[in-house]
């Protein structure tokens, strides 16, 4: 004999069982396509008058590859753009692909499309050399932003910021005094380094912030404990801004896209605003 199931019932035994499947797939399918727009005010020794209130706009991390699409690539730079920052700096692993540079010639014309009146300066990360050096070094000449084992000066009301770009801790690091040696002793200096490690390093020379990403804030973030996996070995180096045993400032973006596995909770993707002021 045949017994009907009233839809009450019905909906009553699955409602759980639907509202379990909501739960464990918000991780994979919602939230880390959910790119959130925050605002840092962030101290900075020896900022020049000129430089109070600079907005910086800061990517990192994008990993366009699997299951991070163009589409959302496109938009994450159509909205740093439309954000009105006085620079936009990037720290790396733009891709997320192993030996080929397909992915590199993919998303760097779009990356190209990123514009700010001081300019746009980039640097690598672990994945870009995972991928293909020579390529995104190529791709970093080729628009312009390349800071990469460089300084640059930026001008306002006859003052300088100093920007100078690190290599990738783990396949390009060098010594920072290299870099930091070519910045006149009392100008102001902001590292962009993809690993804030790198903040570490044995280094004499004078930072006065450092700009990183690489730990995507650790992507899952459990209430009370935190980040479970950070790929750092300072456990302290999560997101937000922090401070190096040596009292350096060191600012850490969630950044765009994901490493080991394609989940985010509680650590929304996002494109990060430092406004600067005096320390």
């Amino acid at each position: 004999m045949t017994t009907a199931i009233s839809r009450r019932r019905f909906l009553k035994m699955t409602g759980p069982l639907g509202a379990i499947g909501l739960v464990s797939s918000y991780p994979f399918f919602i939230e880390r396509y959910l790119v959130a727009t925050n605002t840092y005010r962030i101290p900075v020794p020896r900022l020049p008058p000129a430089f109070a209130g600079l907005r910086v706009v800061h990517l990192s991390d994008l990993h366009f590859g699997a299951l991070m699409p163009m589409r959302v690539i496109a938009d994450v730079i159509r909205r740093a753009n439309e954000l009105g920052g006085d620079l936009i700096v990037c720290t790396g692993d733009y891709v997320h692909e192993r030996n080929a540079a397909r992915q590199i010639d993919a998303v760097w014309p779009e990356l190209a499309r990123l514009s700010a009146p001081l300019g746009v300066h980039s640097v690598l990360g672990n994945h870009d050399h995972w991928a293909d050096t020579a390529r995104s070094e190529h791709w970093l000449e080729q628009t312009g932003q390349g800071l990469r084992h460089r300084v640059a000066a930026l001008e306002k009301d006859g003052q300088q910021l100093w920007l100078a770009g690190a290599g990738d801790l783990w396949e390009d690091h060098r010594r920072l005094d290299d870099l930091l040696a070519r910045i006149p002793d009392a100008g102001c200096r902001i590292v962009l380094a993809h690993n804030p490690d790198t903040a570490d390093t044995p280094f004499a020379g004078r930072a006065d912030l450092m700009i990183s990403g690489h730990t995507h804030g650790g992507q899952v973030r459990l209430p009370f404990l935190g980040a479970p996996i950070l790929p750092v070995r300072n456990k302290r180096y999560s997101s937000g801004l922090c401070r190096s045993p040596r009292g350096l400032g060191v600012f850490i973006s969630r950044g765009i896209g994901w490493a080991y596995l394609p989940v985010r909770f509680n650590c929304l993707p996002e494109i990060a605003v430092l406004e600067l002021r005096p320390a």
